[in-house]
């Protein structure tokens, strides 16, 4: 089946599916990547995996990002909030910005840890997975602060961690 250009927004920059209106994507986080002159984009992660051989960046992860919901719109930098996950804080503050959905994990420390310790391989999906992690555990950690008044969060409002 042939697409139209009115039918899609870009082209995946490795496979060259394409990739629709509104549809999710990920740019790499190297900034020679995802500039106006480049402009690489990847339908999913294993597209993105593939782009790094070639790359031959130092440290580099995939950044999700939505496509523009049609052609006039322009911005292709629609922030991604957060799915609700179970145990995570739902209170917000007066002015509360949209909360970007970034990789949060550093994937060649994580995959060398892993590799480290038990000769294994590790998926690019891990970084996702244990970003979103991450993002739970910070905002269990914020909430603790915020109870106690501060505006400060600090290394002991993550003692639950500890606690069985």
């Amino acid at each position: 089946m042939n697409m139209t250009d009115a039918n899609f927004w870009k082209k995946c920059s490795t496979c060259k599916k394409p990739i629709g209106f509104g549809a999710r994507y990920y740019v790499c986080s190297v900034s020679t990547c995802n500039g106006e002159r480049t402009g690489y984009v990847f339908c999913s992660i294993s597209c993105f995996d593939a782009h790094l051989p070639g790359a031959r960046h130092r440290q580099a992860g995939a950044i999700e990002k939505m496509a523009p919901k049609s052609a006039t719109e322009t911005s292709s930098r629609t922030l991604i909030k957060p799915a609700p996950v179970a145990g995570a804080s739902t209170s917000t503050f007066s002015g509360a910005k949209p909360v970007p959905k970034d990789v949060l994990i550093i994937a060649s420390r994580l995959k060398e840890y892993v590799t480290a310790r038990s000769d294994f391989n590790t998926s690019a999906s891990v970084m996702d997975v244990l970003s979103e992690y991450v993002r739970v555990v910070t905002d269990r950690a914020i909430d603790n602060a915020r109870a106690d008044g501060r505006k400060t969060v600090l290394d002991r409002d993550f003692d639950f961690l500890h606690k069985t």
